[in-house]
Parts: C-alpha cells; structure tokens; sequence
C-alpha cells in the first residue's frame, strides 16, 4: 500500500470535516476524490501532504509525495528551470528531463509570469515529477484551464502516470474529469469515504461509454446531483 488512512479527524471549530475517516491508496494506482463544496476533499489532500498540524488519525504514507495545486505557485522572481529544482538538490539534467517530458524544454529560461495558464500547469506538473514522488497529489490542477487545454493536460497527465507509476490522488469536483482519468473514484460526504467504485473501461475513455455513462449517473446521484444537472 502507497498509503494508509485510519480514523483520521478535523474540525474546524464545531465543523467537522473529516470523520474518523480510513482510506487504502494503493500503489500506482490513479484514483480521483469528489466531493460537493466544502466536504473536506482538499483539507484530506493536506494531511495526506503532511500540510495540516492539526488533523488527527493514523496516516501511513510514504516518504516520497509531491502536490500539484490548482494554482501552480510558480515563484515569480525565478526562471523555470530554477522554479523546478526549488528547495531540492536535484541536478539540472535532471530538471531539464523533467521539463522535456511536459514539452517545456524551450522556455526553460522563460519568467513565470510569461507562461500561458497551460504552460504554468505542466511546469508545476514537472516540479512534482522531478521529486520522483511514490504519491502525486493533483489537488483541481485542471479547473482554471480552457477546454482544449484541459483536455491535453489531462492526455499528459495520463501519460507521465503510466511512465512513472505512482499511485495519484485527483481532487476534482468533475465527475467526467474522474471517469476518464481514475482507476477508482471516491466519493467524500460527511466526512467520510461514503462511496468507493472502480472503474474498468480501457483507455482512452469516451464519454459516451455506456458504462462510463451508467458510473456518471451513480456518482451524480451520490453527489446528489440529477444527470441532467438539477440538486
């Protein structure tokens, strides 16, 4: 197992956000978190990152994580080639792998304020990779993108995974984004893993799969959510 989570608690004031929640992420494995507004999925990701003193529980977890947030966090005052290596001793070349495998190699000496949204979202996904983490945590990497880009993002993303292999946590409040990326697809509500469902389909997914379509409506109603999008 990549990861371990027993009876794992945090409130916020008389806010109970996580319930002596317990989760297994297994090794290599892609799995994808949804949730409605406020269940707790992001603050989960946090412990997980060991970014929340707070949360109480026993959370097995390997030594090697690394997160990609919504926003990249780029420092500004920093080229990209020394924004991938910050804080490691990680060599260049190997950054420099890191960039060339996200398609950057070319504005590795580019400002991150000069990057598209896109360009700022594979950076940070080579900020992750350059860790050699056994856990990546993605927490809505996706959500500010276009559609388009979305859409290569996630080719990318798919693809660094299955040349890496490590076991990934998606937080997403897409359903579609889970069905076509994850292995498995969770379902937090009260504070608690409430559904946990695998998925078979072989890749690439299509949305009109009929069993992704089947899972969709499952998962909409889970999230109390009709098909055609009414709460």
């Amino acid at each position: 197992m990549a990861t371990r989570l027993s009876g794992v608690a945090r409130a916020f004031g008389d806010r109970v956000v996580l319930d002596s929640l317990d989760l297994e992420l297994r090794d290599g494995e892609f799995t994808a978190l949804l949730g409605r507004s406020g269940s707790g999925k992001s603050t989960l990701l946090r412990a997980l990152a060991g970014l929340d003193d707070e949360v109480t529980g026993k959370i097995d977890v390997t030594d090697s994580v690394a997160v990609a947030f919504q926003e990249p966090r780029l420092v500004p005052w920093k080229r990209l080639l020394a924004n991938i290596t910050l804080g490691l001793d990680a060599p260049a070349d190997k950054a420099k792998a890191a960039l060339a495998e996200v398609a950057l190699t070319e504005r590795s000496d580019a400002w991150p304020l000069t990057l598209s949204g896109g360009e700022a979202q594979r950076a940070s996904l080579a900020r992750a990779l350059v860790r050699e983490p056994e856990l990546l945590l993605l927490d809505e990497p996706f959500s500010a993108l276009d559609a388009l880009t979305r859409i290569t993002i996630h080719q990318l993303v798919l693809e660094l995974w299955a040349r890496h292999r490590p076991a990934v946590l998606l937080v997403t409040h897409d359903v579609d984004e889970a069905l076509l990326l994850a292995d498995r697809v969770l379902v937090l509500d009260e504070g608690r893993i409430a559904h946990d469902i695998s998925i078979t389909a072989d890749r690439p997914r299509h949305r009109e799969d009929p069993d992704l379509v089947t899972l969709r409506t499952i998962l909409l109603a889970a999230l109390g959510v009709s098909p055609e999008g009414r709460s």
